[in-house]
């Protein structure tokens, strides 16, 4: 399903909608190939963490759109990390305390997040809750490491932050991004790390942002 309003893209000046070369296939054969020697190891992770996920009632995984490769809407997957009626609470937060409206502005995330579930801030913290997105990977709409995946109302943000080459690229399960700065990372700097690697990513760039990113699950020091 493509984006319906591509549009507020293309009003931007100098968006970079072509793909990347050949070789990005071999990056997208690479990837499959690990995640399939991974899964003996991660569904058994992934299916754990979705019986404790689900012991507050709600559903185990939660699917939401993003924006992905040429403009292209997907649904991302994650082990849910809120609550059901996530997005009531977050708009009455909004509407009561300026300063977080503010916080939400700036980083479109919050420090003290209301909406978070009982074992919401290890799974983050571990980023453990992102593991579901294997499957995206293997659907070929993600990638293992790639620019942060944002949601279609952040589009018109990420464009005028800078966001040029991301449609280049598919978007991965960590990036730039989720290694330097992560919580102190405001979102245009996001855009721009995010943009910075859609022009210049690497296999090899790729393999020390996998290992820094282990660093930074071992140190608990997710979002």
């Amino acid at each position: 399903m493509h984006y319906e309003h591509q549009d507020a893209v293309d009003v931007a000046s100098g968006v970079d909608w072509s793909p990347r070369p050949a070789g990005y296939r071999g990056k997208q054969i690479f990837d499959t190939v690990l995640v399939l020697v991974a899964l003996p190891l991660l569904a058994p992770v992934i299916a754990m963490l979705w019986c404790l996920v689900k012991l507050d009632g709600g559903p185990g995984f939660f699917g939401h759109k993003r924006v992905g490769f040429g403009g292209h809407a997907f649904t991302c997957w994650k082990l849910r990390t809120m609550v059901p009626d996530a997005e009531s609470r977050l708009q009455a937060q909004l509407a009561a305390d300026g300063e977080v409206a503010r916080e939400w502005h700036c980083h479109q995330k919050l420090q003290n997040d209301p909406r978070v579930t009982w074992i919401g801030p290890f799974l983050r913290k571990t980023s453990l809750d992102e593991l579901p997105q294997i499957w995206n990977v293997l659907m070929g709409e993600m990638s293992l490491v790639g620019p942060r995946p944002f949601t279609p109302d952040q589009l018109p943000l990420y464009v005028g932050a800078g966001g040029r080459s991301y449609f280049r690229v598919r978007p991965g399960i960590t990036g730039p991004w989720q290694v330097h700065g992560r919580n102190a990372t405001r979102f245009v700097e996001r855009v721009q790390f995010d943009d910075a690697y859609s022009r210049n990513g690497s296999l090899f760039g790729d393999a020390l942002l996998v290992l820094q990113t282990a660093r930074v699950v071992l140190k608990m020091t997710g979002r």
